[in-house]
Formats: structure tokens, C-alpha cells, sequence
């Protein structure tokens, strides 16, 4: 088989090919629920420079801490407390939530914004647990509102034109992937959320971080998970309370493609992608430390491909937002993160029974 001519797709791929909507068409207001510094530092400054939202509203479990977050910003009317979230305060300040607390307190205020009527943008993983993931999925689905889980990885060009090359057969038949993201938290103290079981779910460093590589692995390829296998070991006292400082894990997806992946919340910094074809290759290095870099090598020609330097995070915002205003579904459904829960679970269960698990 001779090797695809791919030089027109990397000339001809258009930033934000997915937009519909313009300025004109919102703002879409958010109220933004979980105040640590992913929201602060990230998420607002990225809403700012937004095209589509604007943020309204703040809620944390302390009224002081969102009334300050309020008083900052001058596009926020109205900072509340978590029960004035959940007894409906405010209701016609905004128009949709941004939930970014610890993973098992996602469902409580899925389930509130819900009832309330309001689009929901929620990050992953959903929640703590497969269990907790379908109750919140259920919220959504029975109050009929429009959810999306933050991947915000599927709006990084990087991977919509590493998917873009992969789906035209440029790489030929997809064979093997390997994927990694790790970084340190050790020294954010003891007392943080992702070692804690309770908060986290699972584990640190496979739920956190590992489905990265999962997740874009299944969006670049268009394939779901079927099986894995997984070991993981902690040894440092900080992670006494998960069983994942380090984790390997492989995942089998449809048609005999195996992702092999590594994740750990103890290691340097560091995030690649690889997808390995008969015909080529594309590796996406950095990948997934809200920075990416795209290489393809298709036979003989190797090409460090260029794509803008966006912010992940501002994107993520202005295609739900794009979505919510020109009535579309988003890629990433409820449904969709539920396949990511279950192949958490799967991997976490793998490495307690030395086994391979089904998913």
C-alpha cells in the first residue's frame, strides 16, 4: 500500500472549524462552582478572553471567599455560598455551570444545576466513582439540559488535526498507542484533594492524569475501550490513602489496537501521545500540560507540524458555549465520560486482581 499524500490536509486545517456561533449570538453566562486556583487562575482569565461567555456568578462552601472572588470581577454579579447554589439563588444570573470541585462533589451540584435547568460543563473525571458518574448522567439526562465533561484536549488543534491525519488514512491502520502525563504534588502538602480517597475516588495518578492519554487516545482514534491490564505501587507516605503514586496500564480498544500508558502524581513533568500506523506515525509531544506540539512521519518525510498556540482553556469554554447557543450536542456527553469511568474502574480493578479485565 502506497502512503497517503497527506501535505493537503496539513495546509488546509482551519482553526476552530468546529464554531458556529458568533459575539453576536451570546454571551452564554457561567456561573463558575469551585473557587481553588484551576478556576481562579485558569478558567476565569480564560473566560475573560472568551469570544461566547462571560462568568456571572461564583459559588464556594465559603460565602466570604465567593463574595471576595466577586468583588475582583467585574462581570460577576453575585457570589454564593454552596447551599444558596443548591436552594436556587440567583437562577437569572447565568445560564450555565462550570463545575470544578473534587471529583465526589461533582454530583451534588450536577444534580442541583439540573433541577435548576442549567447547562452543565463538568470536569473530569465525572466523579469519584462508576456508580456516582451514572447517577449524575441520569440528572442530566432526566432534566433534559445540555452536559458536556471537560476534555478539554478535544479542542486542542494539535489532536483535532492528529485525528484529522489519522481518519484520512495518512498513518495507514492505526496499530499501537503509548501515552504518558505526569507531574508532582507532593509538594502541595499533604492535606491535597487527589490523595485523599474520599475526594479523589479511585486512585491519584491514573484518574487524574491517565485519562488524558485514555480519553484522546478514544477521540483521535474513534475507538472505545474493550479490556486492560494494570500495575501500580505506592511507596511514598504521602500517597498511603491511593494505591497509585506510579502506574503502567495497557488498553486493548476495538479492533486489536493496544494504548500502553503511564501516569504518576510523583515524577517530573512530562505528556506525550504516539500513535503508531502501518504506514507512519503522529506523536503529539507535549501533549497534555495545557501546551501541545504535533510531529508526522509518514514514510520517509518526517514534518513538525505547525498549529496555533491556543489556550486549552478557552477553547474548551467557547465550543460548549458554540454548542449550547447553535442547539448541537458536544462530543463529550455524559455517556461518553461514563465509558472513560468504567475503564477507571476496569484499570484500578486490573491491578488489585493481577488480571485482565473486561470492560
Amino acid at each position: 500500500m502506497e502512503p497517503v499524500d497527506f501535505s493537503e490536509y496539513l495546509e488546509s486545517f482551519t482553526h476552530r472549524e468546529w464554531q458556529e456561533s458568533t459575539a453576536d449570538d451570546g454571551p452564554v453566562r457561567f456561573a463558575l462552582i469551585g473557587l481553588g486556583w484551576w478556576t481562579t487562575d485558569r478558567a476565569m482569565p480564560a473566560i475573560e478572553d472568551s469570544t461566547l461567555c462571560e462568568t456571572t456568578v461564583v459559588v464556594s462552601r465559603s460565602k466570604e471567599k465567593a463574595d471576595r472572588v466577586a468583588t475582583d470581577h467585574e462581570s460577576v454579579e453575585v457570589g454564593l455560598s454552596s447551599e444558596e447554589f443548591h436552594d436556587g439563588a440567583a437562577t437569572d444570573a447565568y445560564d450555565a455551570v462550570y463545575v470544578c470541585t473534587p471529583n465526589a462533589r461533582h454530583l451534588e451540584f450536577v444534580e442541583s444545576a439540573a433541577a435548576h435547568g442549567k447547562a452543565i460543563l463538568c470536569e473530569k473525571p465525572m466523579e469519584a466513582t462508576l456508580e456516582r458518574a451514572r447517577r449524575l448522567a441520569d440528572a442530566c439526562e432526566s432534566a433534559d439540559v445540555t452536559a458536556m465533561i471537560a476534555y478539554r484536549m478535544h479542542t486542542e488543534p494539535a489532536v483535532r488535526r492528529a485525528r484529522e491525519l489519522v481518519r484520512v488514512g495518512a498513518i495507514g491502520e492505526p496499530r499501537f498507542v503509548h501515552g504518558s502525563m505526569s507531574q508532582s504534588i507532593t509538594g502541595w502538602g499533604r492535606d491535597q484533594w487527589r490523595l485523599d480517597g474520599d475526594l479523589v475516588g479511585y486512585g491519584a495518578s491514573v484518574s487524574d492524569l491517565g485519562i488524558y492519554p485514555i480519553n484522546t487516545t478514544r477521540f483521535i482514534l474513534d475507538r472505545e475501550p474493550v479490556a486492560v491490564q494494570s500495575m501500580m505501587d505506592s511507596t511514598h507516605d504521602y500517597f498511603d490513602d491511593v494505591p497509585d503514586e506510579v502506574a503502567a496500564f495497557t488498553v486493548e480498544l476495538e479492533g486489536g489496537v493496544y494504548a500502553s500508558c503511564t501516569a504518576s502524581q510523583h515524577s517530573k513533568l512530562d505528556s506525550f501521545l504516539e500513535i503508531v500506523g502501518s504506514e507512519g506515525t503522529v506523536t503529539i509531544e507535549p501533549a497534555f500540560h495545557m501546551e501541545s506540539g504535533l510531529t508526522a512521519s509518514i514514510g520517509k518525510t518526517t514534518v513538525d507540524v505547525e498549529t496555533p498556540q491556543v489556550d486549552q482553556m478557552e477553547e474548551e469554554f467557547d465550543y460548549f458555549a458554540d454548542r449550547l447557543l447553535a442547539g448541537r450536542e458536544p462530543v463529550a456527553t455524559p455517556d461518553h465520560g461514563l465509558v472513560d469511568m468504567r475503564t477507571l474502574e476496569s484499570i484500578y480493578d486490573a491491578a488489585e486482581r493481577d488480571e485482565t479485565v473486561s470492560i
